[in-house]
């Protein structure tokens, strides 16, 4: 998975804006639009806390194999999942 460089890299403003609009719009898609579940789980913080970083990191970087989970690696690097994914497990953007 991502390196401890490629973690610590913090996308630009632009970038940032553009991830979050990912997650709301595609993401959303699955895991509700205000990310408190659907077909996918929640995405809150409450229900992220138990979960490595690194693993949810993963499953965004390279999806689910045999589930509806996709992998996105095609439209973000591997620190900007992991940027993702500090923000999920903090509180997300809106």
């Amino acid at each position: 998975m991502a390196s401890t460089a490629a973690i610590a890299e913090t996308p630009s403003a632009g970038r940032q804006a553009e991830l979050v609009r990912l997650v709301r719009q595609d993401c959303g898609s699955c895991h509700g639009m205000t990310l408190n579940g659907g077909l996918g789980p929640a995405l809150l913080p409450a229900n992220l806390r138990d979960k490595p970083a690194e693993g949810l990191a993963a499953t965004i970087y390279y999806g689910r194999p045999g589930t509806p989970m996709p992998p996105w690696q095609q439209f973000m690097s591997e620190a900007e999942a992991a940027w993702i994914v500090d923000k999920l497990m903090s509180e997300f953007p809106k």
